[in-house]
């Protein structure tokens, strides 16, 4: 008997598949879309968006990404003590405790008030190292930045510090991945009237940048020195109006097992409020995943993919459970492999299908898929050679 207590050798019959072929590609298709003298800060935040922060930190680097940007301490720290030495940028405000850490383990902050710079100074002094620091500029999205027309202020407040390295100056769009880009537009001019009083002032920075996604893919005037990309190397663009880059592909896929086969008499009822009731004699799968895992908790909506065809939701998504008609696929066997997102034969079920059963968005959607589906790593590759002339330093 094994021991109660220890992990079995096998996965639940739930599971997602991150292809690692499929985002070094990604990675590569990237850099070879950009200048050369344009770095990439590979957006790493809620682990990856669901996709693991260490494994996708290794290849961005790997991949020639300049910085990784994350917005907790404690996701900051995983990288380093894993090993992953690239340089990180926190996003976000950091709270007075956080500091000592950050100096420490040489995270860069963003910065957007002066109490803020002389903390990190001060610690800097302490443990006698000159720290980097990026001054966020809040060029029209009000959430986290100094507004723009008071950053020089907080710029020549840093610049006092002998143990500060202005070495980076961001802002962020709110707008870029719709059609109309004229906001995009006005944050962009924000952003360029603090450039230009740098410039007066002779103030060189390593790294200017603004774009997200969106901006990489559609204002390549806003390229600067760095973008930071979080969606886009894994394969998902952040709107069905941006551009197109041929070949980027979803590097994630969530599956299943048909666990249960049941037979439906007319008048038969599905699940929780019995939201489906068979008009005829049906056969439904019961799919061991559900609302628990990060599916959207939808009635009768949606589908999945059995052996290459498309198969119905009926009833309601349960915790643990999904129920499908699969009357029209006589050749279904207990423990066929059901795709839930991806693609299997001629047939793709994307996360903006899913997202929008969520009523929400495609970030929100891969974010949602939890921890208690394992992930797999397929497709294992070697770093490719052929990067390095993409990875140039601004």
């Amino acid at each position: 008997m094994p021991d109660a207590i220890s992990r079995p050798p096998f996965q639940r019959p739930a599971w997602i598949e991150i292809d690692e072929s499929i985002l070094r590609q990604n990675f590569t298709i990237i850099s070879r879309e950009k200048n050369p003298n344009v770095g990439i800060g590979a957006v790493l935040k809620d682990d990856a968006y669901g996709h693991g922060a260490i494994h996708c930190a290794r290849i961005a680097a790997e991949s020639g990404a300049k910085i990784l940007v994350l917005v907790t301490l404690a996701e900051a720290l995983e990288l380093r003590r894993e090993g992953i030495e690239t340089p990180i940028l926190l996003l976000g405000q950091r709270q007075p405790e956080d500091i000592p850490y950050c100096v420490d383990h040489r995270l860069t902050c963003c910065v957007h008030e002066m109490g803020l710079v002389e903390q990190i100074a001060r610690e800097a002094e302490r443990q006698n190292r000159i720290v980097p620091v990026h001054v966020k500029i809040n060029t029209g999205m009000n959430r986290y930045g100094v507004r723009w027309n008071e950053a020089p202020a907080l710029i020549e407040g840093i610049l006092a510090h002998q143990t500060l390295q202005l070495e980076g100056i961001m802002g962020h769009f709110s707008m870029s991945d719709e059609a109309d880009k004229s906001y995009a537009q006005f944050q962009l001019n924000n952003f360029r009237t603090i450039l230009g009083w740098l410039d007066l002032r002779r103030i060189q920075v390593l790294y200017r940048h603004h774009c997200n996604s969106g901006g990489f893919l559609d204002l390549p005037e806003a390229h600067f020195d760095l973008v930071r990309i979080g969606l886009l190397p894994l394969g998902v663009y952040p709107s069905a109006v941006v551009r197109r880059l041929p070949g980027l592909a979803p590097a994630m896929a969530v599956k299943t097992k048909v666990a249960l086969i049941q037979n439906l008499s007319p008048g038969d009822s599905v699940g929780y409020g019995m939201r489906y009731t068979a008009d005829v004699s049906r056969r439904i799968a019961v799919l061991p995943l559900g609302y628990g895992d990060g599916f959207p908790r939808v009635r009768n909506e949606g589908h999945v993919l059995i052996r290459g065809k498309k198969a119905p939701l009926v009833g309601g998504v349960s915790m643990d459970a999904i129920t499908v008609d699969v009357t029209h696929i006589p050749e279904i066997q207990q423990w066929d492999e059901v795709v839930v997102m991806g693609r299997q034969g001629e047939f793709e079920i994307s996360v903006h299908d899913l997202a929008t059963l969520r009523h929400s968005v495609s970030y929100d959607q891969l974010c949602a898929w939890r921890h208690r589906l394992p992930r797999v790593i397929i497709n294992p590759t070697h770093p490719p050679s052929d990067l390095s002339s993409n990875s140039t330093d601004p």
